[in-house]
């Protein structure tokens, strides 16, 4: 079953079985923070677009408790489907328009 999710600029996003499927399976370390999904979608460090496609967002939050201090990524289509397509730790943001920066 998909669960919904609100982003900061109040945009309906959801997670299906499929794409979580897909998290956990390419990104295996990303599965025991799948409750800080939510999280960095309303209230991300920074927003960026994708370089690929305009309607695809990168959203990052900063945690100390992530590997010592790693970005939670969360990417997200935002206007035709409106779902997560991935997630993911990084310690680096990808070049790309910056949408939003948190002050």
């Amino acid at each position: 079953m998909a669960r919904s999710f609100k982003d900061r600029f109040d945009n309906k996003i959801k997670l299906t079985e499929k794409r979580w499927e897909h998290i956990i399976t390419e990104h295996p370390e990303a599965e025991p923070y799948e409750d800080k999904i939510l999280e960095v979608l309303l209230k991300p460090d920074l927003v960026k677009r994708s370089k690929r496609d305009k309607d695809t967002f990168l959203y990052y939050r900063y945690y100390k408790d992530v590997y010592d201090g790693k970005y939670l990524l969360v990417v997200a289509e935002t206007k035709e489907k409106q779902e997560i397509l991935t997630c993911y730790i990084t310690d680096r943001i990808k070049k790309g328009d910056l949408i939003w920066k948190k002050d």
